[in-house]
């Protein structure tokens, strides 16, 4: 539901898989830590399958890197979740770093409202721009 908001998306839009794919870094759920946080998506599963999804997608005219994982494998390194998600402009318009939208994540919005404010409005206007 939150993703769906961010991305300015009603249901039947976010579903359609004529409009959008919606690829995780793992096609499993890890399970969860002694702190009952999720563990980290197995390395073996992008390894063995994300090039050949990305490749057989094909050039996507927007593609969003949602969480840390997604966003060292794209853009490599170790990238800082907050670093990354300030520094969008860099990589828009065609990719758009984002928080996970976890519940989670609610403390991490609310200590930084420059996410709803500045870059939200810009991602819903590309999304649109994308499907038109």
């Amino acid at each position: 539901d939150r993703l769906r908001d961010w991305l300015g998306l009603d249901e039947a839009t976010f579903y359609d898989r004529s409009k959008l794919a919606i690829a995780p870094m793992a096609f499993c759920f890890p399970g969860y830590n002694a702190k009952g946080s999720d563990l980290p998506p197995p390395a073996i599963c992008a390894k063995s399958w994300r090039r050949p999804l990305m490749d057989a997608l094909g050039p996507m005219p927007l593609t969003l890197l949602i969480g840390g994982y997604a966003m060292k494998w794209h853009l490599g390194g170790a990238p800082k979740v907050t670093q990354t998600v300030m520094e969008w402009q860099s990589h828009a318009p065609s990719v758009f770093p984002l928080p996970h939208p976890s519940w989670r994540n609610t403390a991490w919005l609310k200590k930084n409202p420059w996410f709803e404010a500045d870059l939200l409005p810009v991602l819903r206007a590309r999304v649109q721009e994308v499907l038109r």
